[in-house]
């Protein structure tokens, strides 16, 4: 299913009453697999890598609220559940993978990135990795915990040269990280795997859309046709079948996905947006066909790509946007110079790129 992206075939997933759960080091295979719904009781007790606490939850059950949820699609899988698996990670090696599913399956559960190193045989690049992935959630450590733990780990020396070296130097104070925003968690989610169970990178930046007057894709189908109306999203698919007369934009927000149509004619005025965005806005007038297919003729694009840099930054957006704070894209060269210098360092790959077709 090339043609989708893993965040979207997910999201379908959820709305049809799938659970769905995040990557974890003491759950999780090589590929994405099915797993008894009920959680098991995991070293670190993390129940069955789920993550835990208002900043980083898992909200795969967002489904309740959504109109394509079924209860009755729900009560058929109530008995197992989507674990996504190590392939998700950017980077990361399959040998890595099957290292870690063959520790686990002869020794057990691990209980700390330290058991994990040493049993899984692990280079300092894959814990690094899983660590930057949230998927040391069962070892007690959420992404910023377990990465200053992988800091900490070498995975060079033998077990009793570590152990001596530790005696030699005391216990290590402990030092209290600053709990990373939901924000930066989605942006770290997106970058690392190219999706995130902890929310949509929409829901955190409305308020921004809100005060531009931006209508969720939802409300889409209760307006009448002919009516102008103004919705955004993020870009998952860019279309120009053969020597079409329409380009064929697919958005997605937090709840629904959107058709936008443009006409050729107008698409040399906004080469520029439809190209390089990967946040959109679009001005135009909403049609329906008989078959009730809702789609929004564009009338004007505006590229919003600069707000994903707000992602990375706090959970609560802030109504000014520094310089700083804005996004690395190659076709925008006004933004590169101030994100080298002062951006943040997830930037430059925020989201996946969208899925182009000529």
């Amino acid at each position: 299913m090339g043609f989708y992206a893993p965040a979207q075939l997910v999201r379908d997933a959820i709305e049809h009453g799938v659970k769905v759960r995040a990557i974890d080091v003491n759950a999780s295979n090589w590929d994405n697999a099915l797993e008894p719904s009920s959680p098991l009781p995991l070293a670190g007790g993390g129940g069955g890598g789920q993550a835990t606490g208002p900043a980083s939850c898992v909200v795969a059950d967002r489904a309740s609220s959504s109109p394509n949820f079924s209860r009755e699609r729900e009560g058929n899988n109530r008995n197992l559940a989507l674990r996504l698996g190590f392939r998700q990670i950017g980077g990361f090696k399959e040998e890595w993978g099957h290292a870690i599913m063959a520790a686990r399956a002869s020794g057990g559960p691990f209980a700390s990135v330290e058991h994990l190193a040493r049993r899984a045989g692990l280079p300092a690049r894959a814990l690094h990795l899983l660590a930057d992935a949230d998927a040391m959630r069962s070892l007690g450590h959420d992404r910023r915990q377990a990465l200053w733990e992988v800091r900490r780990t070498p995975t060079d020396e033998l077990p009793l040269f570590a152990a001596a070296r530790a005696r030699e130097l005391g216990d290590e104070p402990q030092v209290a990280l600053k709990a990373m925003a939901l924000g930066e968690h989605v942006a770290a989610d997106y970058q690392t795997h190219r999706l995130s169970l902890k929310a949509h990178p929409m829901r955190l930046l409305r308020p921004f859309f809100e005060e531009e007057g931006v209508l969720p894709c939802a409300r889409l189908r209760d307006v009448k046709a002919g009516a102008q109306v103004r919705v955004g999203g993020i870009v998952l698919v860019r279309q120009r079948p053969g020597k079409g007369n329409a380009i064929f934009v697919t958005l997605e927000d937090e709840d629904a996905i959107c058709n936008i149509v443009l006409w050729a004619r107008r698409f040399e005025a906004y080469r520029r947006e439809v190209m390089a965005a990967r946040l959109m806005i679009v001005d135009g007038e909403l049609q329906r066909s008989r078959e009730g297919v809702v789609h929004v003729m564009a009338g004007r694009i505006i590229d919003r790509t600069d707000l994903l840099g707000r992602l990375s930054d706090v959970h609560e957006p802030r109504p000014l946007l520094s310089r700083a704070d804005e996004f690395l894209h190659p076709q925008h060269p006004r933004h590169i110079a101030s994100a080298r210098s002062s951006g943040h360092p997830r930037n430059a790959r925020l989201l996946p790129r969208s899925r182009d077709f000529h």
